[in-house]
Protein backbone atom coordinates (compact mmCIF):
# COMPACT_ATOMS: atom_id res chain seq x y z
CA UNK A 1 0.00 0.00 0.00
CA UNK A 2 1.66 3.10 -1.04
CA UNK A 3 1.11 6.17 1.35
CA UNK A 4 -0.07 9.76 0.38
CA UNK A 5 2.85 12.67 1.27
CA UNK A 6 1.38 15.65 3.49
CA UNK A 7 3.76 18.52 4.01
CA UNK A 8 6.58 16.33 3.61
CA UNK A 9 5.50 13.25 5.76
CA UNK A 10 4.35 10.08 4.76
CA UNK A 11 0.79 8.60 6.11
CA UNK A 12 -1.79 6.08 5.50
CA UNK A 13 -4.48 7.55 3.67
CA UNK A 14 -8.23 7.82 6.02
CA UNK A 15 -10.17 7.22 2.50
CA UNK A 16 -10.94 3.68 0.87
CA UNK A 17 -8.06 2.83 -1.04
CA UNK A 18 -7.47 3.09 -5.05
CA UNK A 19 -6.67 0.18 -6.94
CA UNK A 20 -4.15 0.79 -9.75
CA UNK A 21 -4.49 -1.12 -13.03
CA UNK A 22 -2.48 -1.94 -15.83
CA UNK A 23 -4.16 -0.49 -19.07
CA UNK A 24 -2.48 -3.38 -20.98
CA UNK A 25 -3.19 -6.27 -18.95
CA UNK A 26 -6.01 -5.32 -16.10
CA UNK A 27 -3.42 -6.65 -13.55
CA UNK A 28 -2.96 -4.84 -10.44
CA UNK A 29 -0.23 -2.44 -10.11
CA UNK A 30 -0.72 -1.61 -6.75
CA UNK A 31 -3.10 -0.23 -4.30
CA UNK A 32 -2.49 3.42 -3.09
CA UNK A 33 -4.04 5.41 0.12
CA UNK A 34 -6.52 7.92 -0.22
CA UNK A 35 -6.64 11.03 1.26
CA UNK A 36 -9.79 11.61 3.40
CA UNK A 37 -11.31 15.13 3.21
CA UNK A 38 -9.87 16.42 6.47
CA UNK A 39 -6.32 14.92 5.09
CA UNK A 40 -6.74 17.74 2.24
CA UNK A 41 -7.62 19.96 4.26
CA UNK A 42 -4.24 19.58 6.52
CA UNK A 43 -2.72 19.70 3.47
CA UNK A 44 -3.14 22.54 2.42
CA UNK A 45 -2.43 23.54 6.28
CA UNK A 46 1.01 22.19 6.15
CA UNK A 47 1.24 24.19 2.94
CA UNK A 48 0.13 27.10 4.20
CA UNK A 49 2.66 26.49 7.12
CA UNK A 50 5.51 26.42 5.04
CA UNK A 51 4.91 29.45 2.96
CA UNK A 52 6.51 31.21 5.96
CA UNK A 53 9.92 29.74 4.70
CA UNK A 54 9.55 29.13 0.63
CA UNK A 55 9.24 33.01 0.04
CA UNK A 56 11.99 34.11 1.65
CA UNK A 57 13.71 30.99 0.65
CA UNK A 58 17.00 32.02 -1.04
CA UNK A 59 17.15 31.60 -4.73
CA UNK A 60 20.51 29.32 -4.69
CA UNK A 61 18.16 27.12 -1.94
CA UNK A 62 15.31 26.68 -4.05
CA UNK A 63 17.62 26.15 -7.13
CA UNK A 64 20.05 23.22 -5.40
CA UNK A 65 16.37 21.73 -4.03
CA UNK A 66 15.28 20.95 -7.53
CA UNK A 67 18.60 20.49 -9.42
CA UNK A 68 18.51 17.72 -6.22
CA UNK A 69 15.11 16.16 -7.56
CA UNK A 70 16.11 16.04 -10.88
CA UNK A 71 19.41 14.24 -9.58
CA UNK A 72 16.97 12.00 -7.70
CA UNK A 73 14.95 11.06 -11.25
CA UNK A 74 18.06 10.41 -13.13
CA UNK A 75 19.30 8.34 -10.80
CA UNK A 76 16.00 6.44 -10.41
CA UNK A 77 14.98 6.64 -14.32
CA UNK A 78 14.80 3.32 -15.05
CA UNK A 79 11.87 2.72 -12.24
CA UNK A 80 10.09 6.11 -13.24
CA UNK A 81 10.36 4.56 -16.71
CA UNK A 82 8.86 1.25 -15.62
CA UNK A 83 5.84 2.65 -13.46
CA UNK A 84 4.90 5.09 -16.67
CA UNK A 85 4.93 1.62 -18.83
CA UNK A 86 2.90 0.18 -15.71
CA UNK A 87 0.11 2.84 -14.21
CA UNK A 88 -0.83 4.38 -17.67
CA UNK A 89 -0.04 1.76 -20.03
CA UNK A 90 2.66 4.19 -21.50
CA UNK A 91 5.17 3.33 -24.43
CA UNK A 92 8.36 2.28 -23.13
CA UNK A 93 9.87 4.37 -25.58
CA UNK A 94 7.68 7.22 -25.00
CA UNK A 95 8.46 6.77 -21.18
CA UNK A 96 11.75 7.32 -21.38
CA UNK A 97 10.76 10.45 -23.54
CA UNK A 98 8.63 11.47 -20.71
CA UNK A 99 11.30 10.69 -17.62
CA UNK A 100 14.14 12.68 -19.65
CA UNK A 101 11.61 15.78 -20.43
CA UNK A 102 11.23 15.57 -16.67
CA UNK A 103 14.43 16.09 -15.63
CA UNK A 104 14.90 19.00 -18.02
CA UNK A 105 11.65 20.42 -16.08
CA UNK A 106 13.10 20.85 -12.59
CA UNK A 107 16.45 21.80 -14.14
CA UNK A 108 14.39 24.95 -16.01
CA UNK A 109 13.45 25.65 -13.00
CA UNK A 110 15.94 25.73 -11.26
CA UNK A 111 17.75 28.07 -13.43
CA UNK A 112 15.26 30.29 -13.78
CA UNK A 113 14.96 30.56 -9.56
CA UNK A 114 18.34 32.47 -9.97
CA UNK A 115 17.21 34.86 -12.42
CA UNK A 116 13.14 35.20 -11.43
CA UNK A 117 13.84 39.13 -10.20
CA UNK A 118 11.88 42.31 -11.68
CA UNK A 119 12.44 45.70 -13.09
CA UNK A 120 13.57 49.01 -12.65
CA UNK A 121 11.25 52.17 -14.15
CA UNK A 122 12.64 55.56 -14.55
CA UNK A 123 10.04 57.58 -13.10
CA UNK A 124 11.70 60.64 -13.77
CA UNK A 125 10.72 60.18 -17.10
CA UNK A 126 7.85 62.64 -16.18
CA UNK A 127 8.48 66.28 -15.24
CA UNK A 128 8.34 66.94 -12.13
CA UNK A 129 9.25 63.42 -10.70
CA UNK A 130 13.34 63.99 -10.95
CA UNK A 131 14.95 61.47 -8.37
CA UNK A 132 12.01 59.11 -8.25
CA UNK A 133 13.00 54.97 -9.41
CA UNK A 134 10.21 52.03 -9.46
CA UNK A 135 11.40 48.57 -8.52
CA UNK A 136 9.11 46.30 -9.98
CA UNK A 137 9.35 42.80 -8.02
CA UNK A 138 7.31 39.74 -8.23
CA UNK A 139 6.68 37.89 -5.32
CA UNK A 140 5.27 34.15 -4.76
CA UNK A 141 1.32 33.96 -3.97
CA UNK A 142 1.32 31.06 -1.13
CA UNK A 143 -0.16 27.98 -1.33
CA UNK A 144 -0.66 26.89 -5.44
CA UNK A 145 -3.20 23.65 -5.73
CA UNK A 146 -2.00 21.86 -8.95
CA UNK A 147 -4.37 18.57 -10.56
CA UNK A 148 -3.29 16.94 -13.01
CA UNK A 149 -4.44 14.42 -16.17
CA UNK A 150 -3.37 10.41 -16.42
CA UNK A 151 -1.42 11.09 -19.47
CA UNK A 152 2.05 12.35 -18.35
CA UNK A 153 1.82 12.05 -15.01
CA UNK A 154 4.84 12.61 -14.14
CA UNK A 155 6.15 15.63 -16.69
CA UNK A 156 3.13 17.83 -15.93
CA UNK A 157 3.31 17.27 -12.08
CA UNK A 158 6.44 18.25 -12.45
CA UNK A 159 5.46 21.19 -14.85
CA UNK A 160 3.50 22.32 -11.14
CA UNK A 161 6.12 21.75 -8.93
CA UNK A 162 8.77 23.14 -10.67
CA UNK A 163 7.75 26.15 -11.32
CA UNK A 164 5.88 27.02 -8.22
CA UNK A 165 8.64 26.09 -5.91
CA UNK A 166 11.38 28.32 -7.73
CA UNK A 167 8.80 30.67 -7.26
CA UNK A 168 8.47 30.69 -3.72
CA UNK A 169 5.56 28.99 -3.36
CA UNK A 170 4.23 26.00 -1.67
CA UNK A 171 2.20 23.21 -3.12
CA UNK A 172 -0.45 20.18 -3.13
CA UNK A 173 -0.83 18.41 -6.18
CA UNK A 174 -3.69 16.09 -6.74
CA UNK A 175 -2.31 13.17 -9.20
CA UNK A 176 -4.60 11.66 -11.78
CA UNK A 177 -6.38 8.39 -9.60
CA UNK A 178 -5.74 6.10 -12.25
CA UNK A 179 -1.82 6.99 -12.23
CA UNK A 180 -0.86 8.18 -8.95
CA UNK A 181 2.58 6.40 -8.75
CA UNK A 182 5.41 8.25 -10.65
CA UNK A 183 3.67 11.70 -8.61
CA UNK A 184 4.36 9.73 -5.65
CA UNK A 185 8.08 8.62 -6.56
CA UNK A 186 8.40 12.59 -7.37
CA UNK A 187 7.37 12.98 -4.04
CA UNK A 188 10.07 11.01 -2.46
CA UNK A 189 12.92 12.94 -4.58
CA UNK A 190 11.52 16.00 -3.51
CA UNK A 191 11.87 15.36 0.54
CA UNK A 192 15.32 13.80 -0.08
CA UNK A 193 16.05 16.81 -1.63
CA UNK A 194 15.44 18.91 0.74
CA UNK A 195 11.79 19.95 -0.31
CA UNK A 196 10.52 19.82 3.50
CA UNK A 197 6.95 20.40 4.37
CA UNK A 198 6.36 22.85 1.17
CA UNK A 199 5.03 19.63 -1.10
CA UNK A 200 2.31 17.65 -0.47
CA UNK A 201 0.68 15.02 -3.15
CA UNK A 202 -2.52 13.46 -2.16
CA UNK A 203 -4.28 10.72 -3.89
CA UNK A 204 -7.95 11.50 -3.36
CA UNK A 205 -11.37 11.25 -5.07
CA UNK A 206 -12.26 14.85 -7.36
CA UNK A 207 -15.00 15.46 -4.95
CA UNK A 208 -12.48 15.90 -2.16
CA UNK A 209 -10.03 17.55 -4.98
CA UNK A 210 -12.79 20.46 -4.72
CA UNK A 211 -11.73 20.98 -0.88
CA UNK A 212 -8.41 22.33 -1.25
CA UNK A 213 -9.47 24.37 -4.88
CA UNK A 214 -12.50 26.39 -2.64
CA UNK A 215 -9.99 26.52 0.54
CA UNK A 216 -9.18 30.53 1.19
CA UNK A 217 -5.74 29.49 2.35
CA UNK A 218 -5.28 28.13 -1.42
CA UNK A 219 -3.93 31.11 -3.90
CA UNK A 220 -3.19 29.75 -7.44
CA UNK A 221 -5.03 27.03 -9.27
CA UNK A 222 -2.99 24.96 -11.58
CA UNK A 223 -5.24 22.53 -13.77
CA UNK A 224 -4.20 20.30 -16.53
CA UNK A 225 -6.85 17.53 -17.48
CA UNK A 226 -10.77 17.64 -19.29
CA UNK A 227 -12.54 20.86 -20.37
CA UNK A 228 -15.60 20.32 -18.46
CA UNK A 229 -13.89 19.72 -15.14
CA UNK A 230 -11.63 22.87 -15.72
CA UNK A 231 -14.37 25.41 -15.94
CA UNK A 232 -16.41 24.29 -13.88
CA UNK A 233 -13.85 24.42 -11.22
CA UNK A 234 -12.97 27.76 -12.47
CA UNK A 235 -16.59 28.98 -11.78
CA UNK A 236 -16.18 27.63 -7.81
CA UNK A 237 -13.12 30.33 -7.44
CA UNK A 238 -14.23 33.40 -9.72
CA UNK A 239 -11.63 35.48 -7.54
CA UNK A 240 -8.66 33.22 -7.52
CA UNK A 241 -5.64 32.81 -9.87
CA UNK A 242 -6.29 29.99 -11.90
CA UNK A 243 -4.42 28.27 -15.04
CA UNK A 244 -6.69 26.07 -17.31
CA UNK A 245 -4.98 23.39 -19.75
CA UNK A 246 -7.35 21.76 -21.44
CA UNK A 247 -8.68 19.90 -24.44
CA UNK A 248 -7.94 20.51 -28.00
CA UNK A 249 -7.98 19.21 -31.29
CA UNK A 250 -5.32 20.09 -33.07
CA UNK A 251 -4.91 21.24 -36.32
CA UNK A 252 -2.29 20.75 -39.32
CA UNK A 253 -2.14 22.68 -42.34
CA UNK A 254 -0.09 21.16 -45.20
CA UNK A 255 0.85 23.84 -48.34
CA UNK A 256 1.60 22.51 -51.58
CA UNK A 257 5.15 23.83 -51.64
CA UNK A 258 5.62 21.89 -48.32
CA UNK A 259 8.25 18.51 -47.88
CA UNK A 260 5.78 16.12 -47.85
CA UNK A 261 7.74 13.12 -46.53
CA UNK A 262 8.61 15.08 -43.31
CA UNK A 263 4.78 16.10 -42.90
CA UNK A 264 3.79 12.69 -42.96
CA UNK A 265 6.47 11.36 -41.09
CA UNK A 266 5.32 14.35 -38.42
CA UNK A 267 1.48 13.28 -38.83
CA UNK A 268 2.41 9.37 -38.38
CA UNK A 269 4.33 10.41 -35.14
CA UNK A 270 2.24 13.24 -33.95
CA UNK A 271 -1.72 11.63 -34.76
CA UNK A 272 -0.88 8.82 -32.11
CA UNK A 273 2.10 9.27 -29.84
CA UNK A 274 0.49 8.18 -26.57
CA UNK A 275 -2.40 6.43 -28.23
CA UNK A 276 -3.84 9.98 -29.24
CA UNK A 277 -4.79 10.63 -25.89
CA UNK A 278 -2.40 14.17 -25.19
CA UNK A 279 -4.39 17.20 -26.06
CA UNK A 280 -2.22 18.26 -28.70
CA UNK A 281 -2.23 15.43 -30.29
CA UNK A 282 -2.80 15.61 -34.35
CA UNK A 283 -6.55 14.94 -35.01
CA UNK A 284 -7.49 17.34 -38.08
CA UNK A 285 -5.35 18.01 -41.21
CA UNK A 286 -5.83 20.07 -44.04
CA UNK A 287 -3.77 19.76 -46.91
CA UNK A 288 -3.91 22.22 -50.03
CA UNK A 289 -5.68 19.89 -52.62
CA UNK A 290 -3.43 19.38 -55.78
CA UNK A 291 -1.12 17.39 -52.89
CA UNK A 292 -3.76 16.20 -50.81
CA UNK A 293 -3.85 12.37 -52.66
CA UNK A 294 0.04 12.86 -52.62
CA UNK A 295 0.44 13.29 -49.16
CA UNK A 296 -2.43 10.42 -48.17
CA UNK A 297 -0.09 7.76 -50.33
CA UNK A 298 2.84 8.60 -47.92
CA UNK A 299 0.81 9.26 -44.51
CA UNK A 300 -1.01 6.00 -44.51
CA UNK A 301 1.43 3.95 -45.33
CA UNK A 302 3.60 5.10 -42.27
CA UNK A 303 0.55 5.20 -40.03
CA UNK A 304 -0.48 1.22 -40.82
CA UNK A 305 3.31 0.72 -40.25
CA UNK A 306 3.11 1.67 -36.46
CA UNK A 307 3.61 -1.22 -34.08
CA UNK A 308 0.20 -1.41 -31.79
CA UNK A 309 0.49 -3.77 -28.66
CA UNK A 310 2.78 -4.44 -25.04
CA UNK A 311 4.01 -1.06 -24.32
CA UNK A 312 6.55 -2.91 -22.09
CA UNK A 313 7.47 -3.88 -25.83
CA UNK A 314 10.77 -1.45 -26.88
CA UNK A 315 9.27 -1.95 -30.46
CA UNK A 316 5.74 -0.32 -29.54
CA UNK A 317 4.48 2.78 -30.94
CA UNK A 318 1.07 2.67 -30.04
CA UNK A 319 -0.07 1.36 -26.49
CA UNK A 320 -3.63 0.82 -24.91
CA UNK A 321 -6.33 3.48 -23.78
CA UNK A 322 -6.14 4.44 -20.19
CA UNK A 323 -9.67 2.40 -19.90
CA UNK A 324 -11.95 0.67 -21.59
CA UNK A 325 -14.68 3.65 -21.44
CA UNK A 326 -12.40 5.71 -23.38
CA UNK A 327 -11.81 2.77 -25.90
CA UNK A 328 -15.72 2.00 -25.88
CA UNK A 329 -16.00 5.85 -26.94
CA UNK A 330 -13.20 5.85 -29.50
CA UNK A 331 -15.04 2.96 -31.47
CA UNK A 332 -18.42 4.52 -30.99
CA UNK A 333 -17.36 7.71 -32.50
CA UNK A 334 -15.48 6.05 -35.70
CA UNK A 335 -18.78 4.11 -36.62
CA UNK A 336 -20.62 7.23 -35.63
CA UNK A 337 -19.11 8.77 -38.84
CA UNK A 338 -18.04 6.01 -40.74
CA UNK A 339 -22.41 5.24 -40.46
CA UNK A 340 -22.90 9.13 -42.08
CA UNK A 341 -20.38 9.31 -44.64
CA UNK A 342 -16.76 9.14 -43.86
CA UNK A 343 -14.29 6.63 -44.91
CA UNK A 344 -10.92 4.51 -42.95
CA UNK A 345 -8.56 4.23 -45.20
CA UNK A 346 -6.64 2.11 -42.00
CA UNK A 347 -7.74 1.08 -38.81
CA UNK A 348 -11.14 1.55 -37.38
CA UNK A 349 -11.29 -1.27 -35.48
CA UNK A 350 -10.64 -2.26 -31.95
CA UNK A 351 -7.94 -4.65 -31.05
CA UNK A 352 -8.62 -4.36 -27.02
CA UNK A 353 -7.28 -2.86 -24.93
CA UNK A 354 -5.77 -0.72 -28.13
CA UNK A 355 -7.37 0.74 -31.28
CA UNK A 356 -5.79 0.59 -34.02
CA UNK A 357 -3.86 3.84 -35.29
CA UNK A 358 -7.06 5.54 -37.59
CA UNK A 359 -7.22 7.65 -40.84
CA UNK A 360 -10.33 9.17 -41.42
CA UNK A 361 -11.31 11.16 -44.97
CA UNK A 362 -14.34 12.14 -46.18
CA UNK A 363 -15.57 13.68 -43.08
CA UNK A 364 -17.62 16.43 -42.04
CA UNK A 365 -16.94 19.59 -39.22
CA UNK A 366 -20.33 18.32 -37.53
CA UNK A 367 -18.90 15.10 -36.74
CA UNK A 368 -17.91 14.25 -33.44
CA UNK A 369 -14.42 12.87 -34.58
CA UNK A 370 -13.56 16.43 -36.50
CA UNK A 371 -15.49 19.05 -33.83
CA UNK A 372 -14.85 17.21 -30.21
CA UNK A 373 -11.67 16.08 -28.95
CA UNK A 374 -11.05 12.25 -30.01
CA UNK A 375 -8.23 12.13 -27.02
CA UNK A 376 -7.68 8.73 -29.01
CA UNK A 377 -5.57 7.71 -31.96
CA UNK A 378 -7.38 8.82 -34.64
CA UNK A 379 -7.02 11.55 -37.43
CA UNK A 380 -9.09 13.27 -39.75
CA UNK A 381 -7.87 14.05 -43.62
CA UNK A 382 -9.37 16.75 -45.85
CA UNK A 383 -8.35 19.28 -48.58
CA UNK A 384 -8.21 22.65 -49.02
CA UNK A 385 -8.61 25.57 -52.05
CA UNK A 386 -7.39 28.43 -50.48
CA UNK A 387 -4.89 29.38 -48.03
CA UNK A 388 -7.11 31.87 -46.07
CA UNK A 389 -9.84 28.40 -46.76
CA UNK A 390 -7.89 26.58 -44.43
CA UNK A 391 -7.05 29.27 -41.79
CA UNK A 392 -10.66 29.21 -41.57
CA UNK A 393 -11.23 25.50 -40.95
CA UNK A 394 -8.60 25.23 -38.05
CA UNK A 395 -10.29 28.24 -36.52
CA UNK A 396 -14.07 26.66 -36.86
CA UNK A 397 -13.48 25.10 -33.42
CA UNK A 398 -14.49 25.69 -29.96
CA UNK A 399 -11.04 24.83 -29.04
CA UNK A 400 -7.17 26.62 -30.09
CA UNK A 401 -4.35 25.04 -28.08
CA UNK A 402 -1.37 24.41 -31.04
CA UNK A 403 -1.55 24.18 -34.96
CA UNK A 404 1.10 23.05 -36.95
CA UNK A 405 1.46 24.43 -40.54
CA UNK A 406 4.08 23.04 -43.16
CA UNK A 407 5.30 25.77 -45.50
CA UNK A 408 8.12 27.07 -47.04
CA UNK A 409 6.19 30.45 -47.46
CA UNK A 410 7.65 32.97 -44.36
CA UNK A 411 4.83 35.40 -45.43
CA UNK A 412 2.23 32.70 -44.79
CA UNK A 413 3.94 31.28 -41.14
CA UNK A 414 3.34 34.95 -40.33
CA UNK A 415 -0.36 35.33 -41.59
CA UNK A 416 -0.60 32.20 -39.85
CA UNK A 417 0.70 33.23 -36.69
CA UNK A 418 -1.83 36.43 -36.70
CA UNK A 419 -4.84 34.80 -37.79
CA UNK A 420 -5.07 31.63 -35.92
CA UNK A 421 -7.09 31.69 -32.87
CA UNK A 422 -4.95 29.26 -30.81
CA UNK A 423 -1.74 29.45 -28.34
CA UNK A 424 1.27 28.46 -30.61
CA UNK A 425 1.83 27.94 -34.10
CA UNK A 426 4.19 25.43 -34.92
CA UNK A 427 6.05 26.05 -37.88
CA UNK A 428 7.03 22.71 -39.99
CA UNK A 429 5.77 20.31 -37.61
CA UNK A 430 3.28 19.45 -36.11
CA UNK A 431 1.27 20.83 -32.90
CA UNK A 432 2.13 17.72 -30.53
CA UNK A 433 5.54 19.47 -30.59
CA UNK A 434 6.76 20.84 -27.51
CA UNK A 435 9.59 22.08 -25.40
CA UNK A 436 9.74 22.49 -21.58
CA UNK A 437 10.79 26.04 -21.37
CA UNK A 438 8.50 27.86 -24.13
CA UNK A 439 5.18 29.37 -23.01
CA UNK A 440 2.57 27.03 -23.85
CA UNK A 441 -1.59 26.99 -22.96
CA UNK A 442 -4.47 27.86 -25.04
CA UNK A 443 -7.29 30.10 -26.11
CA UNK A 444 -11.57 29.68 -26.05
CA UNK A 445 -12.11 25.91 -24.87
CA UNK A 446 -9.13 25.44 -24.15
CA UNK A 447 -8.56 27.03 -21.13
CA UNK A 448 -6.12 30.50 -20.54
CA UNK A 449 -2.80 30.80 -19.07
CA UNK A 450 0.51 30.02 -19.57
CA UNK A 451 2.30 26.90 -18.95
CA UNK A 452 6.40 26.50 -19.50
CA UNK A 453 8.50 26.99 -16.68
CA UNK A 454 9.03 30.85 -16.80
CA UNK A 455 5.70 31.16 -18.00
CA UNK A 456 4.34 29.33 -15.18
CA UNK A 457 6.41 31.11 -12.78
CA UNK A 458 4.38 34.17 -13.52
CA UNK A 459 1.38 33.07 -13.19
CA UNK A 460 2.61 31.81 -9.90
CA UNK A 461 3.82 35.09 -8.53
CA UNK A 462 2.39 38.85 -8.48
CA UNK A 463 4.17 42.10 -8.91
CA UNK A 464 4.72 44.21 -6.49
CA UNK A 465 6.07 48.26 -7.19
CA UNK A 466 8.24 50.55 -4.91
CA UNK A 467 8.61 54.20 -5.74
CA UNK A 468 11.85 55.40 -4.58
CA UNK A 469 12.36 59.14 -4.18
CA UNK A 470 15.44 61.27 -3.71
CA UNK A 471 17.51 59.32 -5.62
CA UNK A 472 20.92 61.18 -7.62
CA UNK A 473 19.44 59.97 -10.92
Amino acid sequence: MRDVLIGGEWVRGEAAPAVVNSPWSGETVAEVSMASPEQVSEAVARASAAFAWTRTAPAAQRADTLLGAADGIRRRRAEFVETLVAEGGKPHRSAVVEVDRAISTLTWAAEEAKRFTGDLTRLDANEGMNGRLGLVRRFPLGVVAGITPFNFPLNLVCHKVGPALAAGNAIVVKPATSTPLSALMLGEVLIESGAGDSISVIPCSNEDAQGAVVDPRVAKLSFTGSTEVGWKLKVLVPRKRVTLELGGNAAVIVEPDADLDRAADRISYGGFYQAGQSCISVQRVFVAAPVYRDLLDRLVPRVEALVVGDPSDPATDVGPLIDGAALDRVDAWVREALEVGATALCGAERRDPCYAPTVLVETRPDMKVSCLEVFGPVVTVEPYRTFEEALALVNDSQYGLQAGLFTSDIRRVFLAHRELRVGGVIHDDVPSFRADQMPYGGVKDSGYGREGVRSAMLEMSEERLLVLGGLPL
